[in-house]
């Protein structure tokens, strides 16, 4: 089979790596890709947003099957546009990516059907919203309703951030028109758990678990980001609470999306908290989280394709999903100055020697080739994932990993996996 992944990213390269074990590929495309993938598949210099020019090349070159990685396409409608030309395609359409697309939508979602998640208002005008503001207590969570990066999410202690927050998101437009809308939730305190699934639409098979480190500095401090780190399994999640998520959580959101005649098929995120109260969740993605997939997909045993074609064509049920018994962690390398100001074009070394362990992988985010080698050309640059027994063991492998690759301006946490 020739299968075409859209994307560019850390998690892009996560999954072509997955993918290249499959017996059933011959071979993959990559739009538009990045300098790391390109070792494993041919990048396709398509943006992820041009769908006229992606489904003309999937027709011209004979492609079976084709993946989307990326939230905005999801969201943008890529799905119902490739099955409108008869074309296989792996992700939700846009009906059912607006799970992710608008945080509204998914807390009302909850509301409506009982799921577990914190109390909510939500406020399309500004004075509204300072009003509401105005009467509640520290801390308090603000979201731009749309798709930020991930950066949307601004955790508020006073009610001066609070203001000054509604007043970036709403009136300076710092993340465009996603900020039209804002979601005011109580703030809940507890571990954050992030557990990725497969849908086909009536059928959810959660995968193992991860934990995620979101702000740019040690011990939680810092600036916001896309994600510094990530581990799995989590230490918290166990076999208990996956049975209460299942029954509370998982199950429930899938038919949710079902009767409201939004099958979800593809990969459902759930980001959950751990409190005091129980499980509750934070947001919902539509796609593999970055950089989450670093540590999940390592740890799969069974063919990630199969169980993509079993979701298109509704028999997830069918199949048996295996797991390593093991745990992997990724740090991220980034860009000193990341998520702000960074500058790129520094040389990457020490890549060719990590390519002798076994037990580390080295996955590509923010990459380019300037004269036959890598050099940084983004906020995070590389995701350094040990794989080992247990999570010490696995920290322990990332962080010598870790040493081995350089740059100038090199950045990460030092406390990844120890929460």
């Amino acid at each position: 089979m020739k299968v075409l992944l859209v994307g560019g990213g850390g998690r892009e390269h996560a999954i072509v790596w997955k993918l290249a074990q499959s017996s059933k590929i011959e071979k993959i495309y990559c739009a538009p890709g990045n300098a790391g993938i390109a070792e494993i598949a041919q990048c396709v210099n398509i943006g992820v947003m041009e769908f006229d020019k992606l489904i003309a090349f999937v027709k011209e070159n004979g492609i079976d099957f084709t993946i989307i990685g990326m939230d905005d396409p999801l969201v943008g409608g890529i799905v119902d546009a490739f099955e409108k030309e008869g074309l296989k395609v792996f992700g939700p359409r846009a009906n059912a990516a607006i799970i992710e697309g608008s945080k509204s939508f998914s807390k009302d979602l909850m509301k409506k059907y009982g799921i577990p998640t914190a109390k909510y208002e939500v406020f399309d005008n500004y004075k509204d919203a300072e009003a509401y503001v105005e009467k509640q207590d520290m801390p308090i969570v603000i979201k731009a309703d749309g798709l930020a990066l991930g950066k949307g999410v601004i955790i508020c202690n006073t009610k001066e951030e609070a203001f000054a927050a509604l007043n970036e998101i709403m009136i300076d437009k710092k993340f465009g028109n996603s900020g039209n809308t804002v979601v005011i939730e109580e703030f809940l305190t507890g571990q954050e758990v992030s557990v990725l699934s497969f849908c086909d639409g009536k059928t959810v098979v959660p995968m193992v678990s991860a934990q995620d480190h979101k702000r740019a500095l040690d011990f939680d401090k810092g600036l916001n980001t896309g994600g510094m780190g990530t581990f799995s399994p989590s230490r918290i999640y166990t076999k208990e609470v996956a049975a209460k998520c299942m029954e509370e959580i998982f199950v429930p959101t899938v038919a949710a999306m079902a009767n409201e005649g939004r099958p979800f098929v593809g990969i459902l995120y759930f980001g959950l908290m751990l409190t005091e109260k129980g499980m509750k969740v934070i947001e919902y993605n539509a796609r593999f989280g970055d950089p989450e997939t670093q540590v999940i997909l390592p740890r799969l045993k069974t063919d990630l394709l199969e169980i993509m074609e079993a979701c298109v064509e509704g028999r997830l049920n069918e199949i048996n999903i295996e797991w390593s018994d093991n745990a992997a962690v990724c740090v991220v390398l980034a860009s000193g100055g990341y998520p702000e100001s960074y500058e790129k074009g520094y040389e990457i070394t020490g890549l060719d020697e990590i390519k002798k362990r076994g037990d580390i992988i080295v996955f590509h985010a923010g990459t380019s080739l300037k004269d036959g080698k890598f050099v940084t050309n983004g906020g995070r640059v590389l995701g350094i994932t040990g794989i080992g027994p247990n999570l010490d063991a696995a920290i322990r492998t990332a962080y010598e990993g870790v040493e081995i690759v350089n740059f100038e301006k090199k950045h990460f946490r030092h406390d990844i996996g120890i929460k």
